[in-house]
């Protein structure tokens, strides 16, 4: 769940780079290099109650990797739509597609100025021959983002839509259905949905949310994996299916074991 929540009053009184961002704890669970001192007492006082959070975090960057590379590679997509992007790291989904496919198209969208000010720095394509461009838009707004995204890809030609951690920060359910509905009916057949968000399958991380959401940020919300599932309505889930992170495509360890679940689940999902 990329949290891009309000800073709570408390902190307001905190010197510049003092103040906890919810982008940066993030990055910070992922083990990220972008974060203060405050990020990171934040980011442990949440694996406190939840220490489930970092494999979480952690596999959800997996997951984006097997699906962008599963896209690029088996299913020919060359252009993506992030919705959503967060902080960048390891592994974003330009550099997992034109490592695939040289010539991949990819747009970013998010509305928060710091994670924009990285992106311009950090996101730039891999490959002469490939395109990464930025939207600055709030998710909540789909026809400012399908305007946006107008620019650099076609929409003749199928498109991979990513919503990646991101649909909790809509607190109505149906609002949530519209939208990512809403950017499925603009792109053409052939088409791919990909998502995956945090669920309420944990005591653990359901404590966790309300203890931060208690500090006066903007609650993100849990939601059940069948909640999600109707995400994918009038799509062709792929297998595995709906499924918990690390069971979705994985790629045995060292060991050939698969990682433990996590409470996390995503699916991939084709537009007829």
């Amino acid at each position: 769940m990329a949290y891009t929540a309000r800073d709570n009053p408390r902190r307001a009184a905190a010197k510049i780079n003092g103040v906890p961002h919810s982008a940066r704890i993030w990055n910070y669970w992922l083990g990220g290099r972008d974060h203060y001192p405050a990020d990171r007492e934040a980011g442990e006082a949440w694996i406190t109650v939840d220490p489930g959070i970092v494999p979480l975090a952690r596999q959800s960057r997996r997951f984006l990797i097997r699906v962008v590379r599963f896209l690029a590679g088996e299913c020919g997509i060359r252009q993506f739509l992030d919705i959503g992007t967060g902080l960048p790291t390891m592994q974003n989904t330009h550099e997992v597609a034109q490592g695939v496919t040289p010539g991949s198209k990819i747009v970013y969208v998010d509305n928060d100025p710091m994670v924009l000010a990285h992106a311009r720095a950090l996101l730039t394509s891999t490959t002469p021959e490939g395109a990464t461009a930025y939207v600055d838009a709030d998710f909540h707004d789909p026809d400012v983002i399908i305007a946006g995204a107008r620019g650099v890809l076609d929409f003749a030609e199928p498109i991979a839509v990513m919503f990646m951690g991101v649909l909790g920060h809509v607190a109505d359910y149906r609002e949530m259905l519209s939208i990512v509905s809403r950017v499925v009916d603009a792109v053409p057949s052939g088409s791919y949905l990909a998502l995956w968000d945090g669920t309420n399958t944990s005591r653990e991380i359901v404590r966790a949310g309300e203890a931060y959401a208690n500090t006066g940020a903007v609650r993100y919300v849990l939601r059940s994996p069948n909640e999600l599932t109707r995400c994918f309505e009038g799509l062709r889930i792929l297998d595995p299916g709906l499924v918990t992170l690390t069971r979705w495509r994985p790629e045995p360890d060292g060991n050939g074991a698969a990682p433990e679940p996590v409470h996390g689940y995503g699916a991939v999902a084709r537009k007829p």
